[in-house]
């Protein structure tokens, strides 16, 4: 299988689960051949590769043919024969940027989305024409994907889960932050992600509002989206009476340094697509607490390796009481949640996978 030359492609504002993927793509790839990556310059996504030889395109949503013209100028330059890309809304720039390439590269669609309505309108077979293949991330989107795009236009969908690695996190760090956020022998719920009313922190809540007899406190890791949401969150805090047990922890990038000071981590969003960060809080040993819809049902057995909610506050309250109350059904799921990980989703396989498709294209 000859050698062929990557571009990871994402002009993406965020930095969530999605962008953190296309990051470990480039970073991983880049180690096995040639792999080069476009982003937006000065979003979260460029600030995080620190120090990385990146290619810096404009995303121009009223003429995306200024975007496409330079990123078709980069393909013929850098000889690229594959373009993978992530962001939904890149798909138009990728696309009309092969048509206007001499080198008409191979594309691949990372595909983190649900997909929820027919695709057969000129445009869009258009646009799925002239991709090659789209890398589903789980088995549910894959049939989503091949019920709602026209059998003559569907690329090649292949499944291969998102992965994760397990960090040498030394203790004197999870130390560190525990003086830093005043924590002793509390028990620790905590929940990751963008501080953004679909992720659901305000469900966490208003769970532990109900379990104020309880040593718990809860700590909310991530970036602000919706600084209205926010402060709708601190309202939601005192006027439930729960200021002593919350911590807003704010962005880092020491997310699985924080992971371990959970006792359980909540996926709290409505439907996650796949949820990164199930699998990352499995392979730092936490045991998991998710809604029972979407991608988690592809990695969770609910009651063997995490447990499953209905996303309502009050079943959630149940479920992290069970926790709380039962020390060794927390660690039991803690530990059959990591061999899962190591098994099913560690970064290496499902990165050399991935690469694979990717060469194989």
């Amino acid at each position: 299988m000859r050698n062929k030359n990557l571009l990871e492609f994402c002009l993406s504002p965020d930095l969530g689960g999605l962008e953190l993927f296309v990051a470990n793509c480039f970073n991983d790839f880049r180690t096995k051949g040639s792999c080069k990556i476009a982003v937006a310059p000065d979003k979260k996504l460029d600030n995080y590769l620190e120090g990385k030889d990146k290619f810096y395109i404009k995303r121009n949503k009223f003429f995306p043919i200024i975007p496409a013209l330079k990123l078709a100028r980069f393909i013929d330059k850098s000889d690229i024969d594959v373009v993978h890309f992530h962001w939904t809304k890149d798909i138009g720039t990728v696309v009309l940027a092969k048509v206007l390439s001499k080198k008409k590269p191979k594309i691949i669609q990372t595909r983190n989305m649900t997909m929820t309505r027919f695709k057969d309108d000129f445009y869009h077979k258009w646009l799925y024409k002239n991709i090659d293949t789209i890398h589903a991330v789980t088995y549910q989107v894959k049939e989503q994907l091949e019920r709602f795009i026209p059998k003559d236009v569907c690329p090649k969908v292949e499944v291969v889960y998102m992965g994760t690695k397990e960090l040498d996190i030394k203790q004197q760090k999870v130390q560190s932050l525990k003086d830093k956020y005043n924590l002793t022998d509390e028990f620790i719920v905590g929940i990751v992600g963008r501080i953004e009313e679909g992720k659901g922190q305000w469900i966490v809540i208003e769970a532990i509002s109900m379990l104020k007899e309880l040593n718990i406190k809860v700590v909310i890791v991530g970036h602000t989206m919706d600084e209205n949401y926010l402060e709708s969150l601190k309202q939601k805090v005192k006027d439930l009476g729960v200021e002593d047990k919350i911590i807003f922890t704010g962005f880092t990038k020491e997310v699985d340094a924080h992971m371990k000071l959970f006792d359980v981590n909540i996926l709290a969003t409505p439907k996650e697509t796949f949820g990164l960060v199930v699998i990352e809080a499995m392979v730092n040993k936490v045991c998991m607490i998710a809604t029972n819809s979407g991608g988690p049902l592809e990695i969770i057995e609910d009651g063997v390796d995490g447990l499953l909610f209905d996303r309502s506050s009050e079943d959630l309250a149940e479920k992290i009481k069970l926790l709380y109350a039962n020390k060794t059904l927390k660690e039991s799921l803690a530990l059959s949640g990591y061999e899962k990980a190591k098994e099913k989703f560690e970064a290496s396989k499902q990165n050399e996978k991935l690469l694979n498709i990717l060469k194989g294209m």
